[in-house]
């Protein structure tokens, strides 16, 4: 199992046609798209086939793919994806009731919709905020999942933990939902603070030992894409964190 990159870790880089280039050495042939690459759709395909790189998974705004879904799958078709996840919503856009949450799932289910009849899996991607309770104490993910019975999750089990939630808690109560994990670490209290207390895979406080068991367990047909929200040095971090992922992988088994 190789991991993919998310490639919002690499935006720092300055030439992101050149970095293509360098993943194969360090172990890294499959990226996880967003935004910052789809300007030329062409162009990107044809630098990662002179690579050896695939592109399974992608992630697009909700509010792009309402908009214009044809255009979206342009460049899920020319890119290659497989897997297509809605990966945030700004502040002010969060529902804070229930009621609302569940009304963002309906819309992910009829997106979802359109997408499944053409052979694609959509999904959500999680930061922290949907795990924080409601004033009626229900936790948003639970609802929005829920409310989208049709759609895929791919988690970021980091995400979770910053919620204040376990992640082994939700890998037995959804596993059949997931198609995706984020794999990225945290820093130890007051440590990392320029990289908004992010760290190296393998480096942090987190237990991927047994949250790589729980997935291999939950599923044999996941995406593992490495991120980094915010590395000093996004190259050093993505070498440094395909080595820590293939000893992980390793010595875990399904």
């Amino acid at each position: 199992m190789t991991p993919a990159l998310q490639l919002y870790s690499m935006r720092d880089c300055e030439d992101q046609i050149a970095l293509l280039a360098q993943l194969p050495a360090l172990g890294i042939t499959s990226v996880e798209g967003y935004g910052g690459v789809y300007g030329d759709p062409v162009a990107y395909r044809a630098a990662m086939d002179a690579n050896g790189i695939s592109m399974a998974s992608g992630h697009f705004g909700l509010e792009d793919i309402e908009a214009d879904f044809d255009a979206a799958m342009k460049i899920v078709e020319t890119l290659g994806i497989t897997r297509v996840f809605a990966p945030y919503l700004e502040e002010k856009d969060r529902p804070d009731t229930a009621a609302g949450w569940a009304a963002l799932g309906k819309r992910l289910n009829t997106a979802g919709q359109k997408f499944a009849d053409i052979g694609i899996t959509f999904g959500w991607h999680n930061h922290d905020f949907e795990f924080f309770a409601l004033a009626d104490g229900s936790i948003p993910m639970d609802v929005l999942l829920d409310a989208a019975p049709d759609i895929s999750w791919e988690a970021d089990l980091a995400w979770i933990v910053r919620g204040d939630r376990d992640p082994l808690d939700y890998i037995a109560r959804y596993g059949n939902r997931l198609s995706a994990i984020h794999v990225k670490d945290i820093a130890a209290a007051g440590e990392n603070l320029d990289q908004d207390g992010w760290a190296d895979l393998g480096t942090g406080t987190i237990d991927w030992a047994a949250l790589l068991q729980a997935c291999r367990s939950s599923s044999g047909d996941l995406i593992y894409a490495l991120e980094h929200d915010k590395p000093s040095d996004p190259v050093g971090y993505a070498t440094r964190s395909a080595a820590a992922f293939k000893t992980l992988w390793e010595n875990t088994h399904d």
